[in-house]
């Protein structure tokens, strides 16, 4: 079901929507509909509370971690003892 929307505004701002538009070969609703739903994905979704408890959960985690240096040293030397390895 849609349900219309009223919006008011000044000419001159409403002629270079109808502008925008044209160039866009779209009808003036349709622009203003693609733009309501960018601006809709654009804004930060969520309850800041939520997103916090996320992060205060997560970081109770505990994984093994070292200095990146010694991670990637590691890692390299894993390469030589794969039979399939190729240099």
């Amino acid at each position: 079901m849609s349900i219309r929307l009223q919006v008011l505004m000044p000419e001159a701002e409403l002629k270079e929507i109808r502008r925008t538009a044209r160039r866009r070969r779209m009808s003036v609703a349709e622009w203003v509909r693609q733009t309501l739903r960018e601006a809709r994905r654009s804004d930060p979704s969520g309850d800041a509370e939520k997103k916090l408890a996320a992060i205060r959960s997560a970081s109770l985690n505990e994984f093994p971690t070292a200095d990146m240096d010694q991670m990637l040293r590691e890692i390299e030397s894993g390469y030589g003892d794969s039979p399939n390895a190729s240099r």
